[in-house]
């Protein structure tokens, strides 16, 4: 069968009174067997759905992202369960929330052993691999092959690290190499099983480096500042104590490219060979020594910078875009477009200017909301809209469903299947979040739950503060309500959903907080 448990299908279908419908869904190999759906996960790294045109994003245009919605769902609500790379990594691996899986910050080790659904996948039969950037301390498990970025890895001249132990540096830039050594791996497979392939892009991480094809691709434009740029933070402790702002914590030279053979971005600069440095001085030394002849400081220096970033960040997520098309075109040129699930996704939020802010790790929403899209030719519906919770959480039961696999109980997700196909009713109504990581960039870590309209966020250990938000009155998260007058059932009502929540995901660190003060 295509992915989906055949009876099980055909029963919600009927019930639906589309049984008809699923004939084309149990497509036969030239033998008379069932074939099996491919599955492929492309994982970006901090791509923001604000930059994504599909959601309406005015940013930047990305045709790819957009035709993967075009031609099956768009998830308007998908959710991560703790905004940082690593962890988010572990959970789509897992189906597990952080403190199951044992990954709750980026200074964890990942638990290889552990279940994880591509050890499944295998024993039911698929070909598995995993291509780019893993950032999960260990070496991977349940996967036919890996070829891995280390740690961060590196946009220009990336090294890899091979099965056999080895470390191998490839000449070029990092995203299209990517995509090369995922092309290859599919050409190499045996075709007469199916496969499971994630590719992981470096992109578009910190420090945002462009191909040098794209350098200045949004040079003509000006990118207007988001209403809360110029946020004060009254009434959220968290928020104003973070450093992960613009205007003090973006650096000129690391970030920016100015004088990028100094300094803390130094590494990055040395790295380019003769001809990349060429084509990356031509570029960004003019722009250097405007910056320096304007002398620009306050608000000035703070509203070039978050252009720059911009234009930096867009270029690189345009390379993305770009390699994106390359494997839709590749699953087109081999007859593979049909019987092969595509879902496309963020490892969470990041933050283009909102709140003055880069970075991720918030609840709030664009840290919290990761970009996801899917086709599933035949199952899904091309132009499906999804404004269902649907968590990273749900990656790993959602494949297993695909490939026919039973989920075994521990995973805490839930295959979206039946929601991407209309035939479910009693759906995930709340996200539950929690966010660890205690020093960097000074985000203090929290908990929280949010609703279609509301969302409660407890923070803890660095500061115990509570923070309420009416997300249809004040979709930006700037007035903070917890304690207003008139707000007492509103907030009761969401500490006990709260705690309900913690107790069905058995978070004992957050159930241990909740104690302390309720």
């Amino acid at each position: 069968m295509t992915g989906l448990r055949k009876a099980g299908l055909v029963t919600a279908l009927a019930i639906a009174g589309l049984a008809p419908a699923c004939n084309h869904l149990f497509a036969q190999d030239k033998a008379g067997s069932h074939k099996k759906t491919n599955i492929i996960i492309i994982v970006s790294d901090d791509h923001a759905y604000q930059a994504i045109s599909a959601y309406g994003g005015k940013l930047a245009e990305t045709p790819n992202i957009d035709r993967i919605a075009r031609e099956g769902a768009i998830f308007n609500n998908a959710c991560v369960t703790n905004s940082i790379c690593g962890p988010s990594r572990a959970v789509i691996l897992t189906g597990k929330y952080s403190h199951k899986n044992g990954f709750k910050d980026n200074l964890s080790t990942f638990n290889s052993g552990q279940d994880v659904f591509v050890k499944r996948l295998q024993a039911a039969g698929y070909q598995t691999a995993w291509i780019g950037k893993w950032h999960l301390g260990s070496k991977p498990q349940g996967f036919n092959y890996w070829q891995i970025l280390p740690d961060q890895g590196m946009y220009y001249n990336p090294d890899f690290l091979m099965m056999d132990g080895s470390t191998k540096r490839v000449e070029g830039y990092a995203t299209n190499i990517i995509t090369d050594v995922a092309e290859d791996w599919l050409s190499g497979r045996d075709t007469t099983k199916p496969f499971c392939m994630v590719i992981g892009h470096k992109a578009t991480h910190r420090t945002w480096i462009p191909d040098t094809t794209d350098l200045g691709k949004y040079d003509d434009r000006t990118f207007p500042l988001p209403d809360s740029f110029y946020d004060t933070y009254e009434g959220r402790y968290a928020a104003k104590h973070q450093d992960m702002n613009i205007a003090h914590t973006m650096r000129l030279g690391y970030d920016l490219k100015m004088m990028p053979d100094t300094g803390f971005g130094k590494g990055n600069y040395t790295r380019l060979n003769k001809a990349q440095r060429a084509r990356f001085d031509a570029y960004y030394k003019p722009i250097e020594a405007e910056l320096a002849a304007k002398h620009l400081s306050g608000n000035a220096l703070t509203e070039w910078k978050f252009q720059r970033y911009l234009k930096d960040y867009l270029s690189t997520a345009a390379a993305l875009d770009r390699n994106i098309g390359r494997i839709l075109d590749y699953l087109d040129e081999h007859h593979l477009t049909e019987n092969t699930m595509i879902v496309y996704l963020s490892d969470q939020g990041f933050y283009m200017g909102e709140h003055g802010w880069f970075d991720k790790r918030f609840m709030y929403e664009e840290s919290l909301r990761t970009p996801m899209v899917m086709r599933y030719p035949g199952v899904v519906k091309p132009g499906t809209k999804i404004n269902d919770f649907v968590l990273n959480l749900d990656i790993a039961p959602t494949c297993l469903d695909v490939a026919g696999v039973k989920a075994p109980a521990a995973m805490q997700g839930k295959s979206f299947l039946p929601v991407v196909t209309h035939t479910v009713n009693n759906w995930r109504k709340t996200v539950y979040y929690h966010y660890y990581e205690s020093g960097e960039h000074s985000v203090i870590p929290h908990f929280g739950v949010k609703t279609q309209r509301y969302k409660l966020i407890r923070f803890y250990q660095d500061a115990d503060k509570w923070e309420l938000y009416d997300l249809q009155k004040d979709p930006h998260e700037m007035h903070n309500l917890y304690g207003e007058k008139g707000y007492e059932k509103i907030q009761t009502s969401l500490k006990t959903q709260l705690t309900a929540e913690i107790k069905h995901y058995d978070d004992k660190d957050a159930a241990l907080v909740m104690k302390q003060n309720i």
